[in-house]
Formats: structure tokens, sequence, C-alpha cells
């Protein structure tokens, strides 16, 4: 590896190996060629003079590109696909005649584009799911585990630690719809010409109409595509690539939700993600637990999130029937996009799998906030008593007061309990009082709610995903 050029982190620390495999080049490359097989075998099954030898050469040398020749040609020519085309025919010498008949750049490059962008998509959707798979066994586990629910980061009413990764969990249905709806409506450019209209394919064919739109059906089953676009300019529209990485920014979206509430909870020690035994949270506070996993993924979900707008613009600004202006744009924007979202996701798993909850902490917030929230009804018992509800009401907020000031300005615990015991207008015993402190009564339908969405929204879609839980555990490279 040479440490004397710049590397992208995406690759050298985040990215997983099969997600680099799918944007690296051996891949663009290799499916170049591939496209120029499916070309030449579509052409010469509809009439062309290509031979089967001729596209059995080609087959023969699908992987095993000279990158050195095509640097070179690449110098001389100054386009890329050309020094591919010359680069293949250079080990297919029968074939060169006819590599890349009829078409233009875009037939390789955007196909290509296409292509990947759905293996992408589909690694995406696998991890995706395995994501959902590890929050599912968090939420059932602590379905019913009472703690303070958060409204503007105050304490609002109780909710349990399962009911809240739900939240998680429902954002990332959301985004697995999306990812499958972008993969099952994806569609091949297709063999279009230069400004779409396919004039050089229908010379090829000698006028005939029906083989030229034939030619694009062959290419796209043998490409593993149901159809291709029905109108295009050179390229395919480039809202596609907007409306993707649109996509994978929702999924960033959602992680960075996630990652920011644990580290607010991480903050609270009530939760926090996992933490090995050697590892080093400071280098210069030793006791520190920082929760830089998370930190990662809120980091890494803001450029995907800012990306997102790259493809926006290059759609909103193509001239006519193409500029070129896109090119050096998508090279960047759109394997960079996926390979962060990969990253976030490997991140993700790795978190949601091995979250750490301390309950006794939650318990011990709660205990610090649960008077003030059942003093309603405490309220109720002493109107039962014979009380006066509003002369009541005006006590319990006098002592309220008294309670958080005893809090905030005395560093003191809550004691509304103790002085609602000890103001005769309530005729209300200590133990009396303490029967409302406890959690489960005020967690509504959690419990149920967890079991329900599992059962009826999570449950089907990992069924149905049986693959992708059969893959390998996150693992994360630093």
């Amino acid at each position: 590896m040479n440490k004397s050029a710049y590397e992208s982190p995406l690759s050298s620390r985040y990215a997983s190996d099969r997600m680099q495999y799918i944007f690296s080049p051996d891949k663009k490359f290799s499916t170049w060629r591939r496209l120029w097989i499916a070309l030449a075998r579509a052409e010469m099954e509809l009439g062309l003079p290509i031979t089967q030898e001729q596209i059995e050469e080609m087959e023969a040398h699908i992987t095993d590109i000279d990158y050195e020749l095509a640097a070179r040609k690449e110098r001389e020519l100054r386009h890329d696909v050309m020094a591919h085309i010359h680069t293949y025919g250079a080990q297919c010498p029968k074939a060169m005649p006819i590599i890349h008949l009829g078409a233009t750049s875009c037939y390789v490059g955007d196909n290509t584009d296409v292509i990947l962008m759905r293996e992408g998509l589909e690694l995406i959707r696998d991890k995706l799911v395995r994501v959902l798979d590890a929050l599912s066994r968090f939420a059932h586990r602590y379905k019913a585990l009472p703690t303070l629910g958060f409204t503007h980061f105050q304490a609002a009413q109780l909710v349990t630690v399962g009911k809240r990764a739900t939240l998680w969990m429902n954002d990332l249905l959301q985004d697995l719809d999306e990812v499958e709806c972008r993969i099952s409506k994806l569609k091949l450019l297709g063999c279009k010409g230069t400004t779409g209209t396919q004039a050089s394919f229908l010379e090829l064919f000698e006028g005939d109409h029906e083989k030229c739109r034939d030619l694009d059906r062959r290419i796209a089953r043998e490409m593993g595509f149901q159809d291709t676009v029905p109108v295009s300019g050179q390229t395919y529209s480039r809202k596609v690539d907007a409306a993707i990485l649109s996509t994978l920014s929702g999924i960033a979206q959602s992680a960075c939700k996630f990652a920011t509430d644990v580290r607010l909870l991480c903050h609270l020690k009530e939760v926090e993600e996992p933490f090995e035994r050697s590892q080093i949270g400071s280098s210069a506070m030793p006791y520190k637990r920082n929760p830089m996993r998370c930190e990662r993924i809120c980091a890494l979900a803001r450029y995907v999130i800012a990306d997102a707008a790259n493809p926006a613009y290059t759609a909103a600004t193509q001239w006519f029937e193409r500029t070129l202006d896109d090119s050096a744009n998508k090279r960047l924007s759109v394997p960079e996009a996926f390979l962060a979202t990969d990253a976030i996701l490997g991140i993700y798993e790795n978190v949601a799998s091995g979250l750490i909850v301390h309950e006794k902490v939650i318990e011990q917030h709660i205990l610090e906030e649960l008077p003030f929230m059942v003093s309603e009804n405490i309220l109720m018992d002493a109107v039962k008593q014979g009380g006066d509800r509003q002369q009541l009401h005006e006590r319990i907020r006098v002592l309220s007061l008294e309670a958080g000031r005893n809090v905030k300005e005395l560093g003191l615990t809550n004691n509304l309990i103790d002085l609602i015991a000890s103001d005769e207008q309530f005729h209300l015993s200590r133990e009396e009082l303490a029967a409302h402190l406890e959690p489960s009564r005020y967690i509504g339908r959690c419990p149920e709610q967890v079991t329900d969405f599992l059962t009826e929204c999570v449950q089907p879609v990992l069924a149905g995903h049986p693959d992708a839980l059969s893959g390998e555990t996150a693992d994360l490279k630093v």
C-alpha cells in the first residue's frame, strides 16, 4: 500500500470488503466486458455478422484485465471507454472488430452504474435486516422495563426501554421499504445510442424497429433485469441517482437518530454502547467511556446526508440529451454514499447487538422524577378521603415547588412524598403514598405494543429475508 498518497478512510477504515468490491475497478470493468458480450450476443442472435467464436473469445477474458495497457491507452486517447475497448481487443483480436458495435460510452458506463447500484442496495437491504434483527431481540428483552420518557430532553411520562427501541426500528422499516422499492424499479439504460434515438442500431438492422426494441430486451434479460428505460437521452435520467442517494440519506437519518439517543443515554449512564476490555476511551482521561461508535455513526451519517445533494444538483443541471459535468461528480458521490452507508449499518449492527442497559441507574432516575408524575393520582386518593380538590391541588403545587428547590438548589433527593405524608390536609400515610411509586403502573401498553409490533411488523420481514440473517456478524475495523 502506498502510504505517500491519499487514501479514502471509507476504504481503509470504515466500509466492508463486500461493498468496496462492488465499487472496485475489477467489478466495474469486468461488468463493462459482460455488457459488451451481452450486446454482441444479442446482435448475433438478431442477425448481425457476429460469430460464436468471437463471443467465446470475449468470454474467455472477462476478468483478466490488463490495467497497465488500459492506463497507457487512456493517456493516449483521453477516453476511458475507448481505452478499455482497445485493451479488451488486444486480448480478443478476432472479436475486436465487433466490440461495442453501434454503442456509445454510456452503454457500458450507465448500465454498469445501474448494475452496481442495485448490488449495493441489495447489500444495504441485508444489513438493514440484520440491524432490525439485533434491535428486535433487544426490544423483546426490555419490553417491560420502565424508563423515563423524554420530550424536549425533559423527563416525561414513563415508557419502556423496549418500546423506545421500536421507534428506532420503525424508522428502519420505512428505510427498508424504500430500498426494496428502489431495487424493484431499477431499469437498465439499454442500447439507446448517442442521443437516445437508437439511430445506429436502426442502421445496423436496416430499418427494423422491432429488432432495435428486441435488442434492449435481450440485453436486459442477460444482465438480470426485466426491462430498460422506455426513453432516454444519451444517459439514463440522473434523477435515478438522486432518488437512490435520497434513500441512503434516509437510512443515515435513521441511524443518526438512534446513535444520538444512545449518546444521550450514555451521558445519563442508563444505556451504553459496547466497550471492549482493552478499549481506551480517552488518551488523557483513562476513566472515560466515550460513545465513539455512535459518534462515528453520526459523523458518517452527516456525510451521507450532505452527499445526497450532489446527484440532486446533477439531475437539475443536465442539458438536453447529456452533458459531462455529471461524470466526475458521480465517480465520487455515488460510490462514497454507498460505502459510507454500508459503514454506518455495520457499526449500527455492532452497537445494537451489544447495548448495555444499567437497570439500577434507570430505576434511580425514575424515582427521582416519579413523585412529581404521580401527584395527580395522589390528589385523586386524597379527594376520596374527603379532601377538597382545589385546596389539595394548591398544596401539591406548593409542596412540589419546595421539593423542586430541594433537588435543584440543595442537591437533595426528591422528598415530595415525605412532604405530602407530613401534611395533615392529605390524610394519607407514607405507605399509601409509596404504593403510587410502582413504575410499572405508568407504562401504559408499552409491553403489548412491543409484542404487537415485533409480531406483526418485524417478524414477517425477518422471515422474508433468511439469507440476510445467515450473513457474517458485523466486525469493526477500528
